[in-house]
């Protein structure tokens, strides 16, 4: 833990890490800097959230495709699939049709090629380093990374390594160019409040710079496939075998959550869940947007309910790539009349979205009403169990599919990304569901990934139990604050705790993650600027990690995020493995100090 904490400015968290998916902003003004693209923050940044910052390696790889197969004033994308790519390019050009954006079709070409492998070794990972490369004009660029970033359906840094080694061996190439269908999939809702920096910046393009090797770094076991850190790792030929184990290990927990003497219980909440009615995926909002695909797919043209204030990106997919969203922003019993008054007006919806807890401020949805009104009216809920997770809640007697980022605490480490979906054999629409998955859902998953996010799962129970501990300690701190603590976010200590004891496991717990607001923005840079924690985006790693959550998220839109009750200088602290002792004395330092501070001013 040591050598994550007190990071330098842009280093990676965790440090000397290859693939790490998070990045030290020790500042309050580094975050403002970030959000500002200030060439002083961006300059130092070796790493970032994979779907916000593109990895050097990928950066690499782009400018090794543009030099052989670019034109002039043109930029790249890359994406593992034909049909990933064709929706990215049906984005941009749905977007290019809004009167708004002042450009025309017509104007640009946006053309789609094929790389894929001559000759590869038996031995190797993967059989293929198949890519294909989307080719836009400088000025479509921007529109591009909010497909990216919205869908996480861009490459992952391990495959960009590895298609970027095949490449420069002399073993891609050009299969099949330009031409390729376009889908009419997404529908633009409104300017995107998102575009700024994360495209078209400094931010994207940054020189390569590898991480030396270290002990306990990947090095150079990117392209050998062996990480030393854990010891042996699985063999080459055993992705499918590493995928398996992550399914079981996802449907184990949730039937493990569910205690055996509720099966006779009138909730009926014992059930279990097959390894085949749980998906894969590259993100957690790869697992969300594909989800909402489905959906549309499944119930055709129509509107969908994102229920209470969510992660940023879940509302940014209903709302571009459906047919309008009815957006509840908090969440609440009012926001349930007012859905179940939309619903007996005759609305018709064909799904709901909502958090369990919500992020970032801790929430539970009366999920109970909400499944009457989806069995009353026939819609289908989906709900993200991210920030409550599968060992702590068990949402499944309300859900009809389920979400997570595996990026998360299932991982821990804080060095690959993933997602998954798991469908609800129990809920009325599961055969037309679970048939049309199997139609839509690609295996895009890149299978070193894959292998990682088992390894560093394992133990993925053990760690949520002692991180609920840490952090129940930690709300409980907070609470003896009161004179510059505002207001402590926790489902423990939320007005809708009962919402979530209703769904909480026998074993769990209340989750690792809290939020904190001060009676001051003042005071609460001076409680960021203090605090060792390692500091940047992410949540549910190993180590606490602490983040100006509004900021970093909403720093365009901190007065529209207001009336949703989210204070700009809200702060997000995702609590970690430390010792409860040393953590709880470290925090109470900090505010120690933060109080000689409002007392002195």
């Amino acid at each position: 833990m040591d050598s994550i904490l007190g990071a330098d400015l842009g280093e990676s968290i965790p440090s000397n890490t290859e693939h790490a998916i998070s990045v030290s902003l020790p500042t309050w003004r580094s975050n403002v800097g970030y959000e500002e693209n200030e060439k002083w923050v961006v300059s130092k940044m070796r790493s970032g959230y994979p779907r916000f910052f593109i990895h050097p390696e990928i950066v690499a790889l782009e400018q090794s495709i543009s030099d052989i197969y670019g034109r002039a004033q043109e930029r790249c994308m890359m994406f593992p699939s034909a049909a990933i790519a064709t929706a990215c390019q049906s984005f941009i050009v749905q977007r290019l049709q809004s009167p708004k954006d002042g450009l025309k079709t017509a104007d640009h070409n946006i053309r789609i090629i094929h790389l894929t492998s001559i000759s590869w070794r038996e031995s190797t990972l993967h059989p293929r380093a198949d890519v294909w490369v989307v080719f836009l004009p400088d000025l479509l660029y921007p529109i591009a990374r909010e497909f990216w970033q919205h869908t996480g359906e861009g490459i992952s840094s391990r495959r960009a390594v590895f298609v970027h080694k095949v490449l420069k061996e002399g073993g891609l190439s050009l299969e099949e160019s330009s031409g390729l269908p376009v889908l009419n999939d997404a529908r633009h809702r409104g300017p995107s409040r998102y575009a700024k920096h994360y495209g078209g910046s400094a931010v994207t393009f940054l020189n390569p710079r590898k991480q030396p090797d270290s002990p306990g770094s990947e090095g150079t076991s990117t392209n050998d496939f062996v990480e030393m850190r854990y010891g042996r790792n699985l063999e080459a030929d055993s992705v499918q075998q590493a995928k398996l184990a992550i399914k079981q290990r996802i449907s184990g927990s949730i039937a493990t959550c569910a205690d055996p003497i509720a099966q006779t219980s009138t909730q009926g909440r014992f059930q279990k869940i097959s390894p085949e009615d749980v998906f894969l995926f590259p993100t957690g909002m790869s697992a969300i947007y594909n989800t909402h695909r489905l959906l549309r797919s499944l119930f055709g043209r129509g509107i969908m309910v994102e229920f209470g204030f969510p992660y940023l990106d879940t509302l940014k997919v209903l709302e571009k790539f459906g047919d309008g969203c009815l957006f509840l922003g908090n969440g609440n019993d009012a926001d349930l009349d007012e859905l179940e008054q939309t619903l007996t007006d005759g609305k018709r919806i064909s799904a709901l979205f909502c958090e369990f807890p919500s992020n970032p401020l801790l929430r539970s949805p009366n999920l109970r009403r909400l499944r009457d009104l989806a069995t009353q009216h026939q819609f289908v809920i989906v709900v993200d169990e991210t920030i409550g997770n599968f060992v702590n809640v068990d949402v499944l007697p309300y859900a009809d599919i389920l979400v997570s980022s595996l990026t998360k605490v299932f991982s821990g480490d804080s060095n690959v990304m993933g997602g998954s979906c798991v469908i609800n054999p129990k809920m009325p629409f599961y055969k037309e569901i679970s048939a049309l998955a199997a139609k839509l859902f690609a295996d895009d998953y890149w299978g070193e990934d894959a292998i990682f996010m088992e390894r560093n799962s394992r133990d993925f129970v053990s760690r949520v139990l002692r991180i609920n501990e840490n952090a129940d300690g930690l709300a409980g701190l907070f609470l003896t604050w009161p004179t510059i603590i505002k207001r402590v976010y926790y489902p423990k200590y939320d007005d809708s705790r009962g919402y979530y004891d209703d769904c909480k496991c026998v074993e769990g717990g209340y989750g690792g993650l809290l939020s904190i607001t001060f009676h001051s923005q003042e005071l609460a840079v001076r409680f960021y600027d203090t605090i060792k924690t390692a500091k940047g985006p992410s949540l549910g790693t190993n180590f606490t990690l602490t983040s100006p959550y509004a900021l970093l998220a909403h720093y365009k839109e901190l007065d529209w995020i207001a009336q949703y009750g989210v204070e700009s200088h809200l702060i997000r602290i995702s609590v970690g493995l430390e010792e409860k002792a040393n953590l709880l004395q470290m925090f109470e330092k900090a505010l120690l100090e933060v109080a000689s501070f409002g007392n002195s001013t």
